[in-house]
């Protein structure tokens, strides 16, 4: 039995995909909710972590019918015990080069990393594969990869050595300690952590002084800065950033990105089409 963990369900339908062609691959996918690289990480005495979290998706995604619960560290849990008992199971960690990949990593390992000879990682970062067209990219994501292509990378799948659990493994704990609002991949498994205003400025250099949907300003900055927060949580900062008045919202910022309009106010300078300096 193999537990086949991945970030996102973008992901992991090509894996799912590729699984159900190989038998050698045979097992389960596990997908991770939660994208570690944006929101807190330390808890107040007392809290779960999975409180916390979904507390804070909870301010990012306003629905008061159906509120987001995070329950990532139940179902890895539910992994350590089927591991304790089934000697034969193994967990296979897919990471893409990308900061949530790399934060399920260093927090997965905390949990999982203890079973010696069975914690495997299929890590893709910097290498080439094949797409729709069979040309070579270099994906950001596992959710960019064919079936047929993710079925080849198995063979990447390598135990973490002892010496990586050592070293990796005080990483989470540095990083729950910064708590800071983002964490940003600085190549290899190495995560910066950062304010979260850290792509403000970003966003606002799209904004202007008419009224814009939301989703047009986020969508702008996504695909010129590759910001890799995903646009929800765009979305909640431009909805903070207005908190401190130096953007106006029109429409109902509770819903949507196509629900509520931006600009600035109209005693600021626009900021044109140059890139601005990220705040710190």
């Amino acid at each position: 039995m193999i537990y086949h963990i991945v970030t996102g369900d973008v992901a992991a339908a090509p894996l799912a995909a590729a699984i159900a062609t190989e038998p050698s691959m045979e097992g389960e996918v596990i997908v991770m909710k939660d994208v570690l690289s944006v929101g807190p990480l330390q808890k107040e005495e007392g809290q779960k972590f999975s409180d916390l979290r979904s507390a804070f998706w909870q301010q990012v995604v306003v629905n008061e019918k159906h509120p987001i619960q995070v329950d990532d560290l139940e179902r890895l849990s539910d992994i350590s015990i089927e591991l304790s008992k089934n000697e034969d199971a193994k967990v296979w960690l897919w990471i893409a080069p990308w900061p949530a990949d790399i934060c399920t990593y260093h927090w997965v390992l905390k949990y999982l990393g203890t079973y010696t000879g069975r914690f495997f990682v299929v890590n893709i970062a910097g290498l080439p594969f094949l797409d729709e067209q069979g040309k070579i990219f270099f994906p950001k994501s596992i959710g960019d990869i064919q079936p047929r292509e993710l079925v080849k990378a198995r063979k990447l799948a390598r135990p973490v050595t002892p010496a990586e659990l050592e070293v990796d493994g005080e990483e989470w704990s540095k990083l729950v300690k910064e708590n800071g609002g983002i964490r940003t991949h600085e190549g290899g498994k190495r995560l910066i952590s950062k304010n979260e205003t850290h792509y403000d400025n970003q966003l606002i250099s799209f904004c202007s002084q008419q009224y814009q949907k939301a989703s047009k300003v986020v969508g702008q900055a996504l695909a010129k800065f590759n910001i890799p927060t995903g646009d929800l949580y765009l979305g909640w900062r431009l909805r903070k950033i207005a908190e401190t008045e130096v953007l106006q919202l029109q429409g109902d910022p509770n819903k949507g990105l196509k629900d509520f309009d931006v600009k600035l106010p109209s005693g600021l300078l626009e900021f044109g089409d140059e890139p601005v300096q990220a705040a710190e």
